[in-house]
């Protein structure tokens, strides 16, 4: 059906015997896979302590919000310009999502500035997330969540391997959640990680993933234990064994997939700079390292979106929304009716994503170029 898809895996012999490998070991739950897994992205990312893999990213925001003991009453600001999870976890453990507008049409990340209008005496926790891949300015969040006393939860799920500043984002957060799912940068199907600065936010963090249980599952069959404790309720967001051997061989491709990306993306940008109807964010990556996990533009208002989705669809192009508004959707809607976030509602309305993915032909960028020129002259 598609000539040029969105998104299509970076796959090859190697996941497919990483997999073979697990099955063959006879132990396909949390393990000595898993263990390698997470020692080796916290090493790529300079975490202090070892990172912990979960089922999910949606998992790990939970988490963040359940070792952070946000509950009832209490207020997690958020980007309006984000996946649904963010305000779905936080609604999850009873609090109020707040909504932060993005920076700018051309920076469609939350800023110092934006969070702080939103800081009230009920705010518990503060929820970033690179979008797209680009780095928010994190030496100004940072301060500001110091200066208020305000835990971090850094979303990383659109950013492992970017940076700021020469730091890997992930690092900077109180606490840090990945996403490794399908279209992520390092995919696995359904998987996550989370990264805790402290000695206590990462105790609680690994009892959570397991039933608040003392000992896990590998080690009574290792024999390194009979029994165990539960220490603190829990829940069962652990990772198993083929997703975490896929993890390995991703994380070891993740430098070069993510150079492939910027090099598409560049030619993106160096295409589309003679279309005047499109505009394109974040052209100043000074000091950022992105991760180049999508490639977003902004749509002049005079296009009809869903006019051109669909004349791009009969030309063989998969497109999408990165994100619809939270406003728009049925159960928020009457909750966020009031949130002014002006930048994130237009962005909202007129955002068009094109297929980026790590082994995409140089030739498919030209094509959807040529595609996406010819839908916007029909509309003429």
């Amino acid at each position: 059906m598609w000539k040029v898809q969105l998104f299509e895996l970076n796959y090859d012999a190697r996941e497919e015997n990483a997999v073979a490998q697990v099955l063959k070991s006879r132990w396909i739950t949390m393990g000595e896979q898993t263990k390698t897994f997470e020692q080796k992205f916290g090493e790529f990312i300079g975490a202090e302590h070892l990172p912990t893999a979960v089922a999910n990213c949606t998992a790990a925001l939970h988490m963040a919000l359940l070792a952070l003991d946000v509950k009832k009453g209490d207020e997690v600001i958020i980007s309006g310009l984000t996946f649904i999870a963010d305000a779905n976890v936080v609604k999850m453990v009873g609090a109020n999502p707040i909504l932060a507008d993005v920076s700018s049409l051309t920076d469609w990340n939350i800023s110092a500035e934006t969070i702080a209008e939103k800081i009230t005496p009920r705010t518990k926790a503060i929820m970033i997330v690179h979008y797209g891949g680009v780095p928010c300015e994190m030496d100004e969040i940072v301060s500001l969540c110091k200066a208020r006393n305000i835990p971090l939860i850094e979303d990383v799920a659109h950013a492992p391997g970017a940076a700021y500043k020469g730091k890997k984002c992930g690092s900077f957060g109180d606490l840090s959640c990945f996403s490794f799912f399908t279209n992520k940068n390092l995919s696995v199907g359904e998987g996550g990680m989370v990264i805790a600065k402290s000695d206590e936010l990462n105790a609680k963090i690994k009892y959570i993933r397991s039933h608040g249980m003392s000992t896990l599952t590998l080690d009574r069959h290792k024999g390194r234990a009979i029994t165990y404790d539960v220490l603190q309720p829990g829940l069962n967001y652990r990772m198993d064994e083929m997703r975490s051997a896929l993890g390995l061989v991703q994380l070891e491709k993740l430098e070069e997939a993510n150079n492939n990306r910027k090099a598409l993306s560049e030619y993106y940008s160096k295409l589309l700079a003679h279309q005047p109807l499109i505009s394109i964010p974040f052209q100043d990556l000074t000091n950022k390292k992105s991760a180049y996990h999508i490639y977003p533009t902004l749509l002049s208002a005079s296009i009809n979106r869903e006019m051109l989705f669909n004349s791009l669809k009969e030309k063989g192009i998969q497109a999408s929304i990165h994100y619809p508004s939270f406003k728009s959707f049925t159960a928020y809607k009457e909750e966020f009716k009031n949130h002014h976030t002006p930048h994130c509602d237009q962005i909202c309305t007129q955002e068009l994503t094109l297929p980026l993915y790590p082994t995409m032909p140089m030739e498919s960028v030209a094509l959807v170029v040529e595609s996406l020129n010819k839908a916007i002259k029909e509309q003429a």
